[in-house]
């Protein structure tokens, strides 16, 4: 446009929020994410085990259904930390496998296409870019874990009655605790890999690998130095043991519940210092 003809004025509508701008991210971001019919489809074969709980606390209130079984007496099975420890370990391993595929793709093209000078130029900070990407697997990722979870929990509640809701409520902050602890410690290193490996494949295998060679090295460090202190050095095992501290759950502990909440955090930092180390406006080639 030319200037002689002052025509051009600012922009004078409604401005952008600055605590929302990061949801700008995420919108952008989600249109790619089931152009794949295979994760389309695997998004929605994790929605099955929870429908199967759904009936089977159904069908738990109501034992008459298995007459012709010639079931009696108490229910099958009783819906407490337990069961919900369960449902947990299940869905986040099917949500792990989505974040292999999803995961990777979220920050690498920037980075290999150069546009991260595009997205910082703006009003946009590096947290706020970091927290927009992550926003894209934790809105994901809770539809597959906390979300039906706490519907099976009100399901068993509408069934049960007051009482038992209000008895419970443990039950239902610990799996959304529990929930929200794996995806912020899973998505960090989902991005902190994609950030560093640009190859997507490659990001992916890495993060499969991370999780089983960390598990079996911690392993090695226990049988050599004769200590259970190795297990600082798996994550899963850690989250394996907060998720029992949340949920009541008395079983076999290796280390004490605060050692596994500090290593957790201690990960989840060390994954975010990663991560933002690359996203940078420019980048040094020497």
């Amino acid at each position: 446009m030319a200037v002689y003809k002052r025509t051009y004025r600012g922009y004078s509508g409604p401005i952008t929020e600055t605590w929302s701008r990061f949801l700008v991210l995420f919108r952008y971001s989600r249109r790619n994410l089931f152009r794949s019919k295979f994760l389309t489809a695997f998004f929605v074969l994790c929605f099955f085990f929870p429908l199967l709980c759904g009936l089977g606390i159904y069908a738990n209130d109501h034992l008459s259904a298995f007459s012709f079984l010639g079931q009696r007496g108490g229910p099958l099975f009783k819906v407490d930390g337990r069961f919900f420890l369960l449902y947990l370990s299940i869905q986040t391993s099917l949500a792990f496998i989505l974040t292999a595929f999803i995961g990777p793709g979220l920050v690498s093209p920037d980075l290999a296409n150069g546009a991260l000078t595009l997205y910082l130029c703006r009003p946009l900070s590096r947290v706020e870019y970091v927290i927009g990407k992550l926003s894209v697997l934790a809105i994901v990722l809770s539809w597959i874990t906390w979300i039906p979870g706490l519907l099976l929990f009100f399901i068993q509640a509408s069934l049960s009655g007051w009482d038992w809701m209000m008895s419970n409520l443990w039950i239902a902050s610990g799996l959304v605790l529990s929930s929200l602890l794996w995806i912020m410690s899973i998505s960090l290193l989902a991005l902190a890999l994609s950030a560093w490996v640009k190859w997507r494949i490659a990001a992916g295998a890495l993060l499969l690998g991370v999780l089983f060679l960390g598990a079996a090295f911690s392993e090695a460090v226990n049988r050599v130095l004769q200590t259970q202190q190795g297990y600082l050095l798996n994550v899963s095992k850690l989250l394996n043991i907060a998720w029992q501290d949340l949920l009541h759950d008395s079983g076999d502990r290796a280390l004490s519940a605060g050692e596994a909440w500090f290593g957790i955090f201690a990960f989840a930092a060390l994954c975010f210092y990663v991560l933002m180390k690359k996203i940078r406006a420019n980048e040094v080639v020497r």
